[in-house]
This record gives structure tokens, sequence and C-alpha cells, in this order.
């Protein structure tokens, strides 16, 4: 068999597959093309003709899984290290001081999540857990740090669980 007669046979059948599984017309032209030069490269690999359409969709499938996995890997390095900003809690006095204070389990995936930026998927991952283990926690976090804030500080929360108010701090006095 060759590349031009599995053109012919595939091609429509194949770009339509791999675009619905990428929903994007430029990525799909570029795995529909890397699909055609591994067949082409490859077809004297093939041992059974009647066994063609298979083959073919596998190497799509393939090129498919390392379209995304090149994406995770480039999202993970613009993602990696990159703090966010907390502007507007930056100045609450005692912040850190109950970030630190919380239980070492909530502590760490508190950090992870809300200081360096991590999806919730990837920190499950990093420690070992389930994702709904990693939600329970920042739940639990966020119950303990709210009581921090109301007995110490005195900030209120609206009705939207955000933080309000001006600091009326038990510990520094401000």
């Amino acid at each position: 068999m060759e590349t031009q007669k599995i053109w012919n046979n595939f091609g429509d059948e194949l770009y339509f597959f791999i675009l619905k599984k990428v929903k994007d017309k430029n990525a799909a032209n570029d795995i529909f093309q890397n699909t055609f030069l591994k067949i082409h490269d490859n077809l004297a690999r093939l041992k059974k003709e009647e066994k063609v359409k298979a083959w073919v969709f596998q190497i799509a499938r393939n090129e498919i899984v390392n379209h995304f996995h090149k994406e995770s890997i480039y999202l993970e390095q613009v993602n990696t290290n990159k703090e966010i900003p907390l502007p507007k809690y930056h100045q609450i006095c005692c912040f850190d001081k109950f970030i630190n204070e919380l239980p070492e389990i909530y502590r760490e995936v508190i950090e992870l999540v809300y200081i360096k930026a991590y999806k919730q998927k990837d920190v499950a991952n990093k420690l070992g857990i389930s994702l709904e283990n990693v939600k329970a926690r920042i739940r639990r976090a966020k119950i303990i740090l709210k009581k921090n804030f109301r007995e110490c500080c005195k900030y209120e929360f609206d009705e939207n669980g955000k933080l309000t108010g001006e600091s009326n701090c038990a510990i520094c006095n401000t």
C-alpha cells in the first residue's frame, strides 16, 4: 500500500478525527501532517494491509497524545515558580502568621495552590493524594483561617466570604 492511497482512503476521516480531539485547526493540521510523515516513514513496517486503518488511527492517537504532552510541559514551564501577588491581603498584619500556624497538611496545600499558583490537580499528584482530598484540605484550612481572623483581627466577612474591614489586631495592636 502507498501513502497516497492511505491519504485518499482515510485522509478526510483522519483529519476530522484529529480535529474533534484537539478542537484547534492549527494543532489539527500539525498533527495531521506529523501523522502522515510517520505513516510514510513507517509504511514498510505494516505487515497486514487489512489492518491499515487501525494502524493509521493509532499513529494519529499517538500524535494527539504527543501534542497534549508538549502543551502540558509548556504550561508547567510557564507556571512553575510563579507566585501569585497578594496585594489585597499583603497588608493584613497576621496573614503570614496564620498561614504558618496551620497544621502541616493544610499549610502545604494552601501554599502550593494560593501562593505558588499550582493547580489543585497538580497538587494532588505532587502530594500523592486525591483531588477531593486537596479540596477538603483547602476548605478546612479556610475555616481555620476565617476563625483566626475573626478572633484576632476583628475582620468581617461579607456575604461572598471576602475579607472586609480594618485591622483591630489583638497581637500587633493595630
